[in-house]
Order: C-alpha cells, then sequence, then structure tokens
C-alpha cells in the first residue's frame, strides 16, 4: 500500500526568557510596544504536520511520499528524513521563501509570545498528485493534512476526480476554513481524523449532525486524548459499527506535542500491512505514548522488543506478535 502525506513543512523555534512578561508591559503604553527579550536558551525542532506523520511512519519499516512546499533551507530537514525512510523527492522547494516556522518566546509563568510564519507553505496549492502517483507507480491513499487551505482543496479535488482514495485530516485549519470549505474537503474521504473537539466544530460549521458526516465519509477517526480513539463505520445494512480503542499507560508525560500525528503514522502503517483497524488504531496509540513521552515530535526511537514488550502489556500477546511479525528483525 503506497500512502502520500501532504500538509504542513515546519520548524519551531522555542525560546525561554527567565523574566516575567507582565513587569515589562506598560499599562499606558500598549499602544506603542517596543520590547526585545534577551533570552536563555533556543531549541530548533523539525516539525510539521506531514513529516511528523511520514517520520512515525518510517520508523515502523513504511516508505511514505512526502507531499509540501519548503524553502531553500529544506536540506538539513530532508536528510534527517530521508535517513528515516522518508521520500522527499515530491518536496516542492519555493525559489523565493523559507521555510514555515514557529517562533515562540515562553517566560517564567509559562505565558508564550509567538509567531507562525507561512512562508514557503503558502505555495503547496501549486502542488499536483498526478505527477507524484505517476513517479511511485500509483497511490492507494492520500492523507490530506493541515496546510495551505486553497492546497488542501485542490489536492481533495484532484484526488476526488482522478479516483485516488484520501483521508481529510484538516485539525488546525478547521477554524478559518468555513462549512462550504469544510463539506469540500471532507466529501467522499475513505477516513476523517479529528479529534472531539474538531469533530464538534464539524458539525457545527457545515450543519451535519453525525449520522450526515458519516454519510460522507467511509470512516470516522476521532482520537479522545487519554482515553484512546473511536473508530466509527457506516454498515452497508445502514448500521453503524463503532470501535472503541484505549492508550497504551504512559511511562511519563513530557510533551504532549505531535501525539495525535504519531497516531496518525500508526494508524497508516497498521493499514499498509493489511490489518484490521483496530490492530491499525492500537499500534497508533502505542505510537502516541512514545511521542507523549518525549520533548519534540521527531525525537522518539521505536525500540522494537521495548515496544513490543509494552504492546503486549497494553493489547495482548496476540496483538503484539503480529505487529512482531510486520516489524521483523
Amino acid at each position: 500500500m503506497r500512502v502520500a502525506v501532504a500538509g504542513s513543512i515546519a520548524s519551531d523555534h522555542l525560546m525561554s526568557f527567565p523574566g516575567r512578561f507582565s513587569e515589562q508591559l506598560l499599562a499606558e503604553q500598549l499602544h506603542t510596544v517596543s520590547l526585545s527579550f534577551l533570552v536563555d536558551s533556543l531549541e530548533i525542532r523539525r516539525g510539521g504536520i506531514a513529516p511528523n506523520i511520514c517520520f512515525g511512519m518510517g520508523l515502523l519499516g513504511q516508505r511514505p511520499v512526502l507531499v509540501g512546499s519548503a524553502g531553500e533551507d529544506f536540506a538539513e530537514y530532508r536528510s534527517w528524513l530521508e535517513r528515516h525512510n522518508v521520500d522527499c523527492d515530491s518536496v516542492r522547494i519555493s525559489e523565493l521563501l523559507h521555510t514555515a516556522r514557529f517562533v515562540c518566546t515562553t517566560d517564567a509563568d509559562h505565558n508564550q509570545i509567538a509567531s507562525f510564519y507561512t512562508g514557503a507553505m503558502a505555495e503547496a496549492r501549486l502542488i499536483e498528485i498526478g505527477p507524484i502517483a505517476d513517479r511511485v507507480g500509483g497511490l492507494d491513499l492520500v492523507l490530506i493534512g493541515a496546510d495551505d487551505p486553497e492546497g488542501m482543496l485542490r489536492h481533495t479535488q484532484e484526488c476526488r476526480e482522478r479516483g485516488i482514495p484520501f483521508a481529510a485530516d484538516p485539525s488546525q485549519q478547521l477554524a478559518r476554513m468555513s462549512g462550504e470549505d469544510i463539506k469540500l474537503l471532507v466529501d467522499g474521504a475513505r477516513y476523517l481524523f479529528t479529534n472531539e473537539y474538531e469533530a464538534a466544530l464539524i458539525e457545527q460549521k457545515t450543519g451535519w449532525d453525525a449520522a450526515d458526516i458519516l454519510r460522507h465519509v467511509q470512516t470516522r477517526v476521532t482520537t479522545l486524548g487519554a482515553q484512546g480513539v473511536r473508530v466509527t463505520r457506516l454498515q452497508a445494512d445502514g448500521g453503524v459499527h463503532v470501535l472503541e480503542v484505549p492508550t497504551a499507560k504512559e511511562e511519563s508525560k513530557a510533551d504532549p506535542t505531535g501525539v495525535g500525528d504519531a497516531f496518525r503514522a500508526g494508524f497508516l502503517a497498521g493499514l499498509c500491512w493489511g490489518e484490521e483497524e483496530e490492530l491499525a488504531a492500537q499500534i497508533g496509540c502505542m505510537l502516541a505514548t512514545l511521542v507523549i513521552e518525549t520533548v519534540g515530535t521527531q525525537e522518539y526511537d521505536l525500540g522494537r522488543g521495548r515496544f513490543l514488550e509494552r504492546f503486549a502489556v497494553a493489547y495482548g500477546d496476540d496483538a503484539a506478535a503480529r505487529v512482531a511479525g510486520r516489524l521483523g528483525g
């Protein structure tokens, strides 16, 4: 099964200010703020929806196709991803713009001042899916994640026109998209990925209720935070099949950033192996647990033996044996 993952490509620049922003702000001068904060640290982390998902799939032995737009400064990031089994040959490199980046300063009270530079991400709308499918010998699924909104809609429409199965994963872009655009984005999707809040937001913005959405997508995959994930599918007889999978117990909680991306990576890898949705969801939940225990979205390691040991505790020896057979040595 050949999977392409379309979405934002970005880096996170995270800084720490040892003081308090509130002590630097003067109420009578808020109309003319001019401040500079001397920070103690800078962390640059790899990020973006699509690379995060591709990285996790690569750890599980897949070779996903990364689809997105980046700048000339993408070379080092590209090398990292290719070393982790990600096909980067379909990334569009902008001639004018830098790779998107999130720049954030956090003070001693955990208040944050942040900016997001869209950069090359705005050129995702120029990417055609057809040539990518031709290059790799066909695509079995395209996951369309948060990216340039116009690009997301274009990818969705092209997949429909070419008969390429797609998964809709709008996440952060739901806030700025209209109900009509959301309808266009999800209609006909094989999978619709959301968390609980995003699921409710889709219903509120589109005017579709849960039953309506199931008539427009084959399967809804809704992450439930600490409660795991719910997979809902409309059956041929009109009934609704609901599957719920719990999370694997975490050993610590370091950083929740990227947990949803890791779940998607594991779920998609399970589908690529030809496994049922229950095992795919279990793999996704286990990978998500590894991420929440790690600072950074691509800093975790699979650790095959330990992964399978923990998987067996969470989901049983039979499920772990099936995963072991897929992971190989």
